[in-house]
């Protein structure tokens, strides 16, 4: 899926994230996502690589997954992030707290 309504499943180790998140849609993806991380039983990649939209509500969402994992003493870190969504966390000064979104780590093709 790379469009639509959004969608995060766990699947090795991984959650991937797919779809297109807006002020509409990120609370239910949330919720997904924090059932998910409860699951865990050791650290999580976030794969971001299907995400279609950068909005700053992703980014609140994935600071709310981060702050649960810590919670759970499980660690996050993401990967497949794009350059626009990269930008907005950096301009947030949100870039230092996720792991993933440093410059050398951004996506080129979004």
């Amino acid at each position: 899926m790379t469009s639509g309504s959004p969608v995060v499943q766990l699947l090795d180790g991984l959650l991937v994230v797919t779809g297109e998140v807006n002020t509409d849609t990120v609370v239910g993806l949330r919720k997904q996502g924090e059932k998910l991380i409860r699951l865990a039983s050791a650290d999580l990649v976030v794969d971001l690589d299907g995400l279609v939209t950068a909005h700053s509500a992703v980014l609140s969402m994935l600071l709310c997954w981060q702050r649960l994992a810590h919670q759970a003493g499980v660690a996050l870190s993401f990967r497949g992030v794009s350059g626009r969504l990269a930008s907005l966390a950096a301009l947030s000064n949100l870039d230092d707290q996720l792991e993933g979104f440093g410059p050398e780590a951004v996506h080129p093709a979004h």
